[in-house]
């Protein structure tokens, strides 16, 4: 009975394990980006998803369940690393974008030729001029 039991609950476990690990990573490059709202909501499918990967327990298979902690772990700081490096650059992005619309700003820009407004005529009356 007891074997019978693993053989279900195990392969439930690994695809939690799976499905959490997927969610970790779409948390991990969230944060990498700056996108709070999709890392939260990464995070809030990961929490269902290790539960899933926890039912593997029951068999005595722990595996799932540290894969899918463990990769949380890394991906939310290795997001926040990448992203503190990301950050500190965006000073010297800054001072460029700033010289180039400085740049920008003092070029004399050439007037387009202006266009004719007035439509020109048909001939004919509209129908409901009449």
């Amino acid at each position: 009975m007891a074997n019978e039991l693993a053989s279900i609950l195990v392969p439930i476990g690994v695809v939690g394990a799976v499905i959490a690990a997927l969610c970790a990573i779409v948390a991990g490059v969230a944060i990498m980006r700056g996108a709070a709202g999709l890392a939260g909501g990464a995070v809030g499918l990961w929490i269902p998803s290790a539960m899933l990967s926890s039912t593997a327990s029951f068999a005595s298979q722990w595996t799932p369940l540290l894969v899918s902690g463990v990769v949380l772990a890394a991906m939310l700081v290795i997001g926040a690393v990448v992203r503190a490096i990301v950050s500190a650059g965006e000073p010297a992005r800054q001072t460029a974008r700033t010289a180039r619309a400085e740049a920008l700003a003092k070029t004399p820009e050439s007037q387009p030729a202006p266009r004719a407004s007035t439509a020109p005529s048909t001939g004919s009356q509209p129908a409901l001029a009449r």
